[in-house]
């Protein structure tokens, strides 16, 4: 947040004039439509601007800015109507339309604007004239305008093509003159104690901070003649501060649109005079600002006391009663609802209290070795926001966050607070937030000059700290509950989408999507093959798209981290200086210097974006499974942001179940590689051309990642004019069944062509299925002999041993069996098998199948033998390949579900006179 407060001066109007305003919507009180500049030409005494960032704490902020504003300019009267409005205004910027908000206060003649800003680019601009429609008064959207136009004299919306303003006029409650608030009634013993007769001093300051007046109460209460004192600077008689809690020095009081406090007047006899003084700023008739004082003595303050307000933190003298508490405001007026709201307060208000230039906040770790940094105002950058630092800095009591510490010159022990390196604050008190005992946070604020800090101020940041402790750690143990809520939430869906897939690249790319934007703002996956190789950068995603090619460029040029084990984040800041020197390098190239050497290569084109991008800190975690390396995730965040502690761990449990789903989804790639390797290995060779014979084979195992199974077909040259075709089903699936189809395959091509027959080839292959012995499995098999003939047809002895019997398509569309069943192999050890001879005229089709076809089940409905048939029949005149698809496709539409078992087709045709 940066906020401005200039009073006392008439600055140039910030909104936008001429033609860069375009079609704008005011209202005056509840209802109608009116144009009235009259607020434009008042005049602006007094303003205050911050900005305000898109997230949930703001508004908090925003809420305590306007009321501090409002009350330093003395209007308390309208500070209530002014918080709601502007709450509900910036909770519409920063909430709903996620952009910052800008909150600008005008004071001026007819009282107090507030103006409110977002930068939503998307949104649409209302034409010329359209009537606001601010809907149900119980629907959350358009509630600002409607408390707008129920609270505010004046009020409207403004459109730029690059932000919504939305302001509303508070007028300041009329009284009539000699007309002000009135206190309760109180007993006479209750009344104030005044020595005698009231003595108000009034002194009007000049421009320059010189006394202009002085009256005969000054004269009376500090001993000096006007002639005296006129012409010399406030300065010069002032002892300031006197009053413990003030936030600022009398210069710079004197400068406020309206101050009240305590100090001292150094009197004509020496001695200081404790005094309460309300300032206020005015013009003379020539426009020159002066600032008129009144003051009396300390103890009777309550003729010129405002009452106290919430938000007061001022005095704390013995007048205001001995329970008041001096960091009670961090609790009440109210105390925001959220830790971070909470934490920004608590360092403004710390801040203001000791008059520092600086304030922070940390808050320890579970096990209260490392202190993460949660808040701070006044620093040069927000670069220390999650930043870590140990609770034991150094030896002794100055360099325990457990104990209250009070450094006089940072300067003289460098690195004493490394919170503060650098940004150039010298002296520094820190005290702890402690709950039963138990070290909670370190609350701290620190000046940039030395020497400004006492053991009283120690003391009193030290009961400050005492009272808001408990509310911090309340705030802080319901914030962890919630984000354990949301971790278990996290990791329960990861742990499901992880293990939805065995893919390796879909793996790497769940592990991104799940971290970016969760956790942080990029990822990228280094891998390792094995302990001989070196991390290979696998996957690289950022939540801005147009980054990606930047950041993948930045990282394949750097060395990747080292694959150590040790579980647990550990930061990695090669990115960010690779970065740095890139975007270095880039910057001085494009002003026509000579850019420095770097070890980043200058091929990398990194942007100026791309440099902010990875800028910030860097962590890398192994990905470890089965006690072995086998990559490592690596989480960066934009320029100057740091990691919360809640989210590394979160991070760590993620990796532990990515690294176990990404070396599951490696193992099943190896084995599914080897398994289909030899499954392939299985399969015969391109089938071979056989003159006057068409041959078309489709066969598909089932089970997911199988290329070979329990049936099997083959077809293999014999001698010379001979060949033979086998097509066969092993019992079960698998890679048990394929074990036996390996065995059958090679058997009958090593027995064909060694001149055995066809049931002495059977035979002989029965025997080996029976020596497996308790591995063996029964087979049903078709084998046969081919032998082309010159007038066209073919000649073929077939056996079919237990298998379902092929069928022979004649050109006049009639399907007949072309063999008869016998005994299957694997079952018997005596089998007395014969061949049968068949003839295939030309055009005629001879058809094998497994029964994977035939038994093709839908519910209690089943292809079978007689469903083949009809679908044969259809078949006249089609080519073997035709042939073979027709009946695949008619299988496939038969059930909806996956086939369960393997199926293989096996269709030969005799097209004709054979080739010449």
């Amino acid at each position: 947040m940066t906020t401005g407060l200039h009073p006392g001066e008439t600055p140039q109007d910030p909104r936008p004039t001429g033609n860069q305003t375009l079609p704008r919507q005011e209202r005056i009180g509840p209802g109608t439509p009116h144009s009235d500049n009259r607020t434009r030409s008042s005049v602006i005494t007094a303003r205050a601007a911050a900005t305000f960032d898109p997230v949930g704490r703001s508004v908090a902020t925003a809420r305590s800015f306007v009321r501090d504003t409002l009350q330093g300019w003395g209007f308390a009267d309208i500070v209530d109507d002014a918080v709601v409005l502007t709450s509900e205004l910036v909770t519409n910027a920063v909430i709903h339309a996620g952009t910052s908000a800008d909150v600008l206060c005008l004071r001026s003649d007819d009282g107090v604007r507030i103006e409110v800003a977002d930068r939503y680019p998307e949104r649409e601009i209302p034409l010329q004239g359209s009537p606001v429609n601010m809907g149900s008064p119980d629907r959350e959207g358009g509630r600002g305008l409607q408390l707008c136009a129920a609270l505010a004299g004046r009020w409207g919306v403004e459109y730029t093509p690059t932000q919504k303003q939305v302001w509303f006029q508070l007028e300041l409650p009329h009284r009539a003159v000699g007309t002000r608030s009135a206190g309760p009634s109180l007993p006479a013993d209750l009344l104030p104690l005044a020595d005698g007769r009231v003595r108000v001093a009034v002194i009007q300051i000049d421009r320059a901070g010189s006394i202009a007046a002085w009256n005969e109460d000054s004269e009376e209460l500090f001993g000096y003649a006007p002639e005296s004192v006129i012409g010399k600077p406030l300065t010069d008689l002032a002892a300031w501060p006197h009053t413990p809690g003030t936030s600022t020095g009398i210069v710079e009081a004197l400068q406020l649109s309206r101050w009240e406090g305590s100090y001292g007047i150094r009197g004509a006899n020496g001695r200081v005079t404790p005094v309460y003084a309300s300032h206020l700023r005015v013009r003379d008739t020539d426009g020159e600002p002066s600032t008129v004082c009144l003051l009396v003595r300390d103890h009777e303050r309550a003729v010129l006391q405002t009452p106290l307000r919430g938000s007061s933190s001022d005095s704390t003298s013995s007048a205001e009663g001995p329970n008041t508490d001096p960091f009670e405001v961090f609790i009440g007026s109210p105390a925001p609802d959220d830790l971070d709201g909470l934490l920004q307060r608590t360092v403004e208000r710390a801040r203001d209290m000791l008059d520092a230039d600086s304030a922070f906040l940390l808050l320890a770790t579970d096990d209260e070795t490392e202190l993460e940094v949660r808040a701070s105002t006044g620093l040069p950058s927000a670069r220390q926001r999650f930043a870590r630092v140990p609770v034991e800095a150094g030896p002794g009591r100055y360099g325990s966050a457990r104990m209250p510490a009070v450094h006089d010159d940072l300067s003289a022990v460098p690195g004493a607070v490394p919170l503060l390196s650098g940004t150039g604050m010298r002296s520094v008190v820190t005290v702890p937030l402690k709950v039963e005992g138990r070290l909670t946070g370190s609350l701290g604020v620190a000046a940039e000059s030395p020497g400004r800090y006492t053991n009283e101020e120690a003391l009193r940041l030290q009961f400050a700290a005492d009272r808001i402790a408990l509310a911090v750690e309340s705030a802080r143990l319901g914030e962890l509950e919630r984000l354990r809520r949301g971790s278990l939430s996290f990791l329960v869906e990861a742990s499901d989408l992880l293990a939805g897939t065995l893919d390796r690249d879909q793996t790497l790319a769940l592990m991104a999507q799940m971290t970016v934007p969760t956790l942080a703002t990029w990822c990228a996956v280094y891998t390792i093959a094995d302990q001989a190789s070196d991390p290979y950068l696998s996957y690289v995603l950022h939540e801005d798209e147009d980054r990606i090619d930047g950041l993948k460029a930045l990282l394949s040029k750097i060395s990747p981290p080292d694959p150590v084990p040790t579980p647990g984040a550990r930061v990695w800041s090669a990115p960010a200086e690779a970065a740095h020197q890139a975007a270095l390098r880039t910057s001085m190239r494009s002003l026509g210097l000579n850019a420095p050497t770097t070890t980043v290569s200058s091929g990398i084109g990194t942007t100026l974006a791309t440099a902010a991008a990875v800028g910030g800190e860097t962590v890398v975690l192994p990905l470890v499974a089965r006690n072995r390396v086998i990559g490592m995730l690596t989480l960066g965040k934009p320029t100057d942001e740091h990691f919360r502690q809640e989210i590394l761990e979160l991070a760590e449990d993620l990796s532990r179940r990515a690294a176990l789903a990404l070396d599951n989804a490696r193992l099943y790639s190896e084995r599914t590689a080897i398994s289909q390797s030899l499954q392939r290995s299985l399969l015969p060779p391109e089938l071979p051309e056989i003159d006057g014979v068409e041959v078309e084979v489709i066969y598909r195992a089932a089970g997911e990642g199988n290329e070979v199974g329990g049936d099997f077909y083959d077809l293999f040259p014999i001698r010379d004019g001979a060949y033979g075709f086998a097509i066969g089903d092993v019992c079960g699936t698998g890679p048990e069944a394929a074990a036996v189809t390996g065995l059958a395959r090679h058997a009958l091509r090593l027995l064909a062509r060694e001149g055995f027959g066809g049931p002495a080839v059977l035979e002989r292959l029965n025997s080996a299925i029976l020596d497996e012995g308790a591995r063996s499995r029964f087979l049903t098999l078709l084998y046969g002999e081919l032998w082309p003939q010159e007038d066209g047809s073919a000649v073929l002895k077939v056996v079919c041993a237990g298998h379902p019997l092929p069928l022979r398509l004649r050109q006049d569309g009639t399907v007949e069996a072309a063999a008869e069943p016998q005994p299957l192999l694997g079952v018997l050890e005596d089998l007395e098998l014969y061949e049968q001879t068949i003839t295939l005229d030309p055009g005629d089709v001879l058809l094998c199948v497994t029964d994977g076809v035939t038994e093709r089940r839908e519910g209690t409905r089943m292809l079978g033998d007689d469903g083949l048939t009809d679908v044969l029949k259809t078949c006249t005149g089609l080519t073997a390949g035709a042939v073979a698809a027709r009946i695949m496709r008619a299988v496939e539409r038969f059930a909806s579900d996956a086939p369960s078992d393997d199926m293989a087709i096996l269709a030969m045709r005799v097209p004709g006179l054979r080739k010449n």
